[in-house]
């Protein structure tokens, strides 16, 4: 009789079959959540013209979905700590899919507004509680890789939504842009058939059984045996709460991933949203404008690929620190107004740096936390960062209304990359000091 810590037997096994599957599901669920959160960006400019709206009014439609995305977060990740990631995961992805589909039936700016802000709320509730479901069954040695790979589907969903965009609004106008969100419902029974509960959790609920024929279809269950037992670690570990977070000398490390976060996602949403209409006043047509979306996406995915390599050599907070530095200096260069292959050049990058740094601080937040409070640490980070993405878009409308120069805007967009650059130093600072071995003086004589 053999007692197995699953944690331990992941993190030795080889990374195989059931895991990939893992990665391919959790991925597919982005690329939908992706394609709703980007697709906002892309009908911005109609909307503009069909509703009349100012550049703040319509920076304020496109917040009522963060405002979602942030209570979502905050609901949800604490929830799925409770009842499982599964479910958690199930009933985020119906609740946005549906929302959105039924936002293509919206004839106002108010109907428009609270459809989306539903939709905010599953998109908020689903991101934390797949990646801390990947991070579970990941390899340490693969984590951070895995978890950028996954969330790569992420950045393939917004450009699926610009490569829409650019044929079907000319020809179909808005509405359809969001009607398209029938086509993943159907995908549905699949997830639920196939996407496995938390091992941690089932060991932690006492749901043993369900708990041996997950870990059986591993590479590190092929050798369970009827009488062997499966442990987990941290079955009698912390309650899930936010005072939790700031505990086990984390405070600090807790506050300045909250910082960044804040920051990265006002700039994710700030270019998702403005970009497109900002290059067409700067005077590129609208096919153009959106191929800067496509471009700013494509170099999230590329972005968040490089960065799980990276940082599973060379350890997340110095990749994190590198790439908020190039988004400081790329996000500052697009405000000259470079010539388009340069532009486009620039955008791919602060796509990379913005888009791919968030989810490598999904994959930071997910490392720092224990189990039983990683959904709660997820999701309280993620909802302090839909703080900043609310202010991205409704700050982008007010300096766009007050017709600033480009350069200046886009030095000030520049700003809040340069801060998460400071607050990642401090993370990487406190970390060292807080893995650093305990000194114990030996008074001579004693």
């Amino acid at each position: 009789m053999r007692s197995i810590d699953v944690s331990e037997a992941i993190d030795n096994a080889r990374f195989g079959g059931f895991q990939w599957s893992i990665v391919a599901l959790c991925a597919l669920l982005l690329i939908v959540d992706g394609y709703d959160v980007f697709v906002a960006g892309t009908v911005l400019p109609t909307l503009i013209k069909e509703w009349g709206l100012s550049k703040p009014e319509a920076g304020a439609l496109q917040a009522w979905a963060l405002f979602g995305m942030m209570f979502g977060a905050l609901v949800f990740g604490q929830l799925a700590d409770r009842i499982g990631r599964r479910k958690g995961i199930a009933i985020s992805f119906v609740m946005f899919t549906v929302a959105t589909l039924f936002t293509g039936f919206a004839n106002t700016p108010e109907q428009f507004k609270a459809l989306r802000f539903l939709a905010g709320l599953g998109c908020g509730g689903l991101m934390p509680n797949v990646v801390a479901l990947m991070n579970e069954y990941a390899p340490k040695r693969l984590r951070g890789t895995m978890v950028a790979l996954m969330f790569s589907g992420y950045s393939v969903g917004g450009m699926v939504a610009a490569g829409l965009g650019i044929w079907m609004i000319p020809v179909l106008g808005w509405k359809p842009m969001f009607w398209a969100a029938a086509v993943p419902l159907l995908a549905l029974p699949l997830i639920l058939w196939r996407l496995p509960e938390s091992l941690g959790f089932l060991i932690r609920s006492g749901r043993d059984v369900e708990a041996r024929q997950v870990f059986a279809k591993l590479e590190a269950g092929k050798g369970l045996a009827a009488q062997d037992t499966l442990v987990f670690n941290e079955t009698k570990g912390a309650t899930a709460s936010v005072a939790e977070l700031f505990r086990h000398d984390r405070s600090l490390r807790t506050l300045m991933l909250w910082v960044a976060f804040f920051c990265c996602l006002l700039l994710v949403y700030l270019l998702s949203s403005w970009l497109p209409k900002v290059m067409q006043e700067a005077g590129y047509a609208e096919k153009a404008s959106l191929l800067t979306l496509f471009s700013l996406n494509f170099g999230g995915m590329a972005g968040a690929i490089a960065g799980g390599w990276l940082g599973d050599r060379f350890g997340l907070p110095k990749v994190v620190i590198g790439y908020f530095a190039a988004a400081t200096a790329s996000i500052a260069l697009i405000g000259f107004n470079p010539a388009p292959t340069v532009l486009f050049s620039l955008v791919f990058v602060a796509g990379a740096t913005t888009i791919g740094t968030q989810i490598l601080l999904y994959a930071s937040v997910a490392q720092l936390y224990n189990m039983s409070v990683r959904s709660t640490g997820l999701g309280w980070a993620s909802g302090v960062g839909r703080v900043g993405a609310i202010v991205g878009p409704t700050l982008g409308g007010v300096l766009l209304a007050r017709e600033m120069p480009l350069q200046d805007s886009f030095l000030v967009f520049a700003l809040p990359a340069a801060l998460s650059t400071v607050a990642m130093l401090v993370f990487a600072f406190a970390s060292r000091r807080a893995s650093a071995p305990v000194q114990v003086a030996v008074v001579p004589g004693s």
